[in-house]
């Protein structure tokens, strides 16, 4: 398991509705929001990618994904500048591993 819902269940406080309703938001924006960001890299739009990897990291924060969030914080970072595309790439596939595998999980764990 990647993913952790300590955050979750300690703002939830046994709520949990709130617990699906974030579980639900998640698996509904963060596979659209990769979708724009591999788009956004083949296009070398280093202001979406900046702006995609901003939203994501979050998301990713909740559900004590640090590795990822590390990943989504770099790509962030890096896309502040025009020149990091190549970087930007290099860290993609991680990321993309990351969710792939832990939308699986949540969709399976949640019966979603």
């Amino acid at each position: 398991m990647i993913y952790s819902l300590d955050k979750i269940n300690e703002m939830a406080e046994g709520d949990q509705d709130f617990i699906n309703s974030v579980i639900s938001v998640f698996l509904e924006e963060v596979p659209e929001d990769m979708d724009l960001l591999e788009k956004a890299l083949v296009a070398k739009d280093h202001g979406q990618v900046y702006q995609l990897a901003h939203k994501i990291k979050p998301n990713v924060d909740l559900l004590g994904m640090e590795q990822t969030r590390a990943i989504a914080l770099e790509m962030e970072t890096l896309g502040k500048e025009v020149g990091n595309m190549e970087e930007i790439e290099k860290r993609f596939p991680l990321l993309k591993t990351d969710i792939t595998q832990v939308i699986a999980e949540l969709k399976k764990d949640f019966d979603l």
